[in-house]
């Protein structure tokens, strides 16, 4: 946002009533005359004057002809009262909307380059709701919480909707640059066992291969660093009945993380609705359809059966597990992680068999 210097903006408001009052007290001309003279009657030329009407360009062109006064003038008088009005009128909410700005990670988005840092504080408040695409706060309460959201978040946390409306905005606008086919269910599940062997692969290469293989059946992936007070891991929802985003926040920096998170929020695509909101834990999300992601996650990274019979060994050590990864054709570090995950294996063990991750910025 680049500040305009030397623009001067008026904090009062001359209403054409009071300049048509002048000019016909310097003419010696009573309302009634002027009514005579334009047509218009003597009530609605006091209502004018009274800025409770504004002057219509039927009415500038007869204030013209009566009085010598061009029609521009008296459509730009109203058009600035107007302007001016409204000015004042948005001062006074922006004042009243201030406190919401708490609730907003500026700090961080500034840092993401998502926004600009501005000194002034209303200044800052509409910078934010540019970012939101939204004319006050108040559109915020009918936009954000009505979107078709999932998301993987921790509840150990506070979590702060605005904060997490914040990281979800970032991720519409990243999909919105990725061309996408319209989505296509049985081609994205083909997709999905291509995705499946870049596990292994570094992000440089991964990264831009998920994306271009999802967009192909109609879903765009986005990788958007996590925000404070969000506690995001992932979400999926639809920006169209042609186009859904999954949105990944790398939050653990792991790939079992990551991987899992990713299939999870596959599993959302195919399996439930695109009208559906889900909130995860107290915020309200079915239960059900996250165990239902959770199980779709779990089976497409590692067959059932096969990760049955690997785990009736009881006794996990790296070479066994980094074979029975290479043997199933995906990164050691998600065997890990499942079997962390379901308690086979403490959480201390075999980390280093995990791939990690970190952004560009850090």
């Amino acid at each position: 946002m680049v500040d305009k210097l030397n623009e001067f903006q008026p904090d009062y408001a001359v209403s054409p009533g009071e300049v048509l009052s002048v000019e016909l007290e310097l003419r010696g001309m009573t309302q009634q005359e002027l009514a005579r003279r334009t047509g218009i009657t003597p009530k609605h030329i006091i209502s004018i004057q009274k800025a409770k009407s504004a002057i219509t360009p039927e009415t500038a062109i007869k204030f013209e002809r009566a009085l010598g006064m061009p029609v521009g003038y008296w459509l730009n008088l109203e058009a600035n009262y107007q302007e001016i009005l409204a000015r004042q009128s948005e001062e006074e909410q922006l004042e009243r909307d201030l406190d919401w700005l708490k609730r907003i990670p500026i700090n961080a988005m500034a840092k993401l380059n998502w926004i600009e840092k501005v000194r002034d504080k209303k200044g800052q408040l509409v910078e934010v709701l540019r970012f939101f695409g939204i004319a006050n706060v108040s559109q915020w309460d009918d936009v954000w919480p009505s979107l078709n959201v999932a998301y993987r978040q921790n509840q150990t946390h506070k979590v702060f909707p605005e904060a997490v409306s914040a990281w979800l905005r970032q991720g519409e606008l990243k999909a919105a640059s990725i061309a996408c086919a319209p989505y296509n269910k049985a081609k994205f599940r083909e997709v999905l066992d291509e995705v499946r062997t870049l596990t292994t692969a570094k992000p440089a290469n991964f990264a831009p291969a998920m994306q271009e293989l999802c967009a192909m059946a109609g879903v765009a992936v986005v990788f958007v660093p996590c925000l404070p007070k969000t506690g995001v891991s992932g979400a999926t929802r639809w920006l169209n009945k042609d186009k859904a985003i999954i949105q990944l926040s790398l939050r653990y920096k792991t790939d079992d993380h990551l991987w899992f998170t990713f299939f999870h929020e596959a599993g959302h695509i195919l399996l439930h609705g695109k009208k559906e909101l889900f909130l995860e834990g107290p915020n309200g999300l079915d239960q059900d359809k996250e165990h239902q992601a959770n199980v779709f996650a779990e089976h497409e990274l590692i067959p059932k059966k096969a990760f049955a019979k690997f785990i009736t060994c009881r006794s996990f050590k790296k070479d066994s597990i980094a074979a029975f990864a290479k043997s199933m054709g995906i990164a050691p570090g998600i065997v890990v992680g499942q079997l962390q995950h379901k308690g086979l294996l403490d959480v201390r063990f075999c980390n280093d068999l995990k791939q990690r991750f970190k952004w560009a910025h850090e």
